[in-house]
């Protein structure tokens, strides 16, 4: 559901794809990562607690974003959410929205509905304790990566995803319909 324009979050991901994805000429792929906000948000006060997201809320929503990429012919890259134990953000992360966001990464790795998977949990997490950031990757919040977590992300897209001819890129997300 989309609760309107939000002064803190803005419009909800889904009610904006449109004008931002597929309204933007000359988009020809699409790395999807969203939904650790809509996991970590209600019930810290910004959002009420009756606002809770499943895992399966999520996947819907990620095969909304891959059905409609698709229709256009853009093929859908899933990124997995990053680890937020320890954040600073009072009520944002607890033990059952790990649980959420975990099996929300465990789906994009393993469903085969995205076109490829990026995983950026697994290019940030702290090895010693995977539901947290690496401490050199973290800004502070233990939410947000800083300058060198932003680098290893990147370092985690394989590049080859956009290098792929626009037939090829076509066929691939022709036999995923």
């Amino acid at each position: 559901r989309d609760p309107g324009e939000q002064p803190l979050f803005g419009r909800a991901a889904l009610v904006r794809f449109d004008r931002d994805v597929l309204a933007t000429s000359g988009v020809r792929h699409l790395i999807v990562l969203i939904g650790i906000n809509d996991i970590g948000h209600p019930g810290t006060g910004t959002i009420p607690v009756t606002e809770t997201v499943t895992a399966q809320d999520l996947i819907a929503g990620y095969r909304q974003v891959i059905a409609r990429a698709h229709a256009k012919g853009i093929p859908a890259y899933g990124a997995t959410l990053t680890p937020f134990e320890g954040t600073v953000f009072p009520g944002y992360y607890s033990p059952k929205k790990e649980a959420v966001r975990q099996a929300v990464n465990n789906w994009i790795r393993g469903s085969d509905e995205f076109d490829a998977v990026i995983d950026f949990d697994r290019a940030v997490r702290d090895p010693a304790n995977p539901t947290r950031m690496l401490p050199a990757y973290d800004s502070g919040d233990h939410l947000h990566p800083n300058d060198l977590g932003m680098q290893a992300m990147a370092n985690a897209i394989p590049l080859e995803l956009f290098r792929t001819s626009g037939a090829a890129v076509a066929s691939m997300v022709q036999q995923r319909k």
